[in-house]
């Protein structure tokens, strides 16, 4: 239904009605309002159509007009001259609308149905492209990502086989105090370069929520020195460097409010070490 739809709106029944058709599609317009009453219904409307145009804007020929081609005919039949020249001046004096000839659009439409087509094939291999760029560019990011991560890992592990391997560093492990009796912490701290590291990755402190930290200490005379804080979860990895310090008798963690304390809280001591 949507073909006949279609051919119907293409504008060759009008053509054929003006008769600017083809004998090949004369005769496929007939065929097809042979074939489909839809087809054949939409003639007689547009030949309706057009009669009741041509009635409406007819124009009567003047008297004179008619009695001076009537006179042409009878006295110079042979000669055509005056009759030329009435007809001249007629049309000069004509009201008549011409209809215009509506004109064959066929390549046109192919034309804009081949550019359209392009368009459509266009835009689709640019989804394709734009596509495949995308997934490009994800896993060049993705490798990036993991050559990052493992460039991070081997710079850790480097930094911790030089802990091991520098003999200033002495090893201390932090046992638990009666505040948390399984807790433990390994320091790494070398008084010749002032570092002070602590072993994230074997550390076994309880995991501290979000308003509070672990806090470390040293101990120097008896006087407690801020050491810095960190936080005990799954994700922690590798060693951990902390403030420098160049003296120390001991080194004590505490649990204090996020971001540390100007002094030790010390009911909240979780772990002490002493060389």
């Amino acid at each position: 239904m949507e073909d006949i739809k279609a051919y119907i709106e293409s504008g060759i029944l009008e053509l054929y009605v003006l008769g600017d058709v083809t004998p090949q599609e004369r005769a496929q317009v007939e065929d097809m309002a042979h074939k489909h009453p839809a087809v054949k219904a939409e003639l007689a409307e547009i030949e309706r159509s057009m009669k009741l145009y041509a009635d409406e804007n007819a124009v009567e020929p003047s008297e004179d007009l008619r009695n001076r081609v009537l006179n042409s005919l009878v006295t110079n039949l042979s000669d055509d001259r005056n009759y030329k020249s009435a007809r001249t001046m007629a049309e000069e004096n004509d009201n008549i609308i011409p209809i215009s000839r509506a004109r064959s659009n066929t390549f046109f439409k192919y034309a804009f149905a081949a550019c359209f087509a392009l368009l459509i094939i266009s835009i689709a291999a640019l989804f394709s492209v734009y596509h495949r760029l995308q997934e490009s560019n994800n896993l060049v990011a993705s490798l990036q990502s993991q050559n990052q991560r493992f460039a991070n890992q081997t710079s850790l592990m480097d930094s911790e086989l030089s802990i091991f391997r520098d003999p200033s560093f002495k090893m201390l492990k932090l046992q638990g105090t009666p505040k948390s009796p399984s807790s433990a912490l390994m320091v790494a701290w070398s008084p010749r370069n002032k570092k002070v590291m602590i072993d994230m990755a074997n550390a076994n402190m309880p995991v501290n929520d979000k308003d509070h930290q672990y806090q470390l200490w040293a101990l120097v005379g008896k006087k407690p020195v801020d050491l810095g804080v960190f936080d005990a979860d799954t994700t922690s990895k590798g060693m951990k460097e902390m403030k420098s310090i160049a003296s120390a008798d001991a080194f004590a963690v505490t649990l204090e409010p996020r971001g540390g304390s100007p002094t030790p809280t010390m009911d909240q001591m979780m772990v002490i070490g002493k060389f």
